[in-house]
């Protein structure tokens, strides 16, 4: 069984005799390839459509920078915001707090709550 441990922590994972170090030319080839599609697009349409004109290769990279920069879409997404797991956690709570509450005040809440929305 120690054996078995040694082997699982020693580095020796999916990446194990590969080339994981070409990893971070993912994303750049990502952008170059992204920028020959907005090439091809942009003259495919724009300038019939809005009469405008245009794009070399390169004004088309630097417009999806600039779209990233403005409108910021895609990228990254913040880990731990767990929305489900929040939902389940204040689910929770409103259970609690329910289960807490007298008779009365489960009346009270519910007549609340039909004034609100209906």
């Amino acid at each position: 069984m120690n054996e078995e441990m040694m082997d699982k922590n020693c580095g020796c994972g999916p990446w194990r005799g590969k080339r994981w170090y070409l990893l971070p030319l993912i994303p750049i080839a990502a952008v170059f390839v992204f920028g020959a599609i907005t090439m091809l697009l942009w003259n495919c349409v724009m300038p019939d459509v809005f009469k405008l004109g245009t794009l070399t290769y390169w004004q088309a990279i630097e417009l999806l920078i600039l779209s990233k920069i403005f409108f910021g879409i895609g990228g990254f997404r913040k880990r731990g915001c767990g929305c489900r797991r929040d939902q389940r956690s204040y689910g929770k709570a409103w259970k609690e707090k329910w289960m807490g509450m007298s008779e009365e005040e489960r009346a009270k809440f519910k007549e609340e709550w039909k004034s609100r929305c209906c």
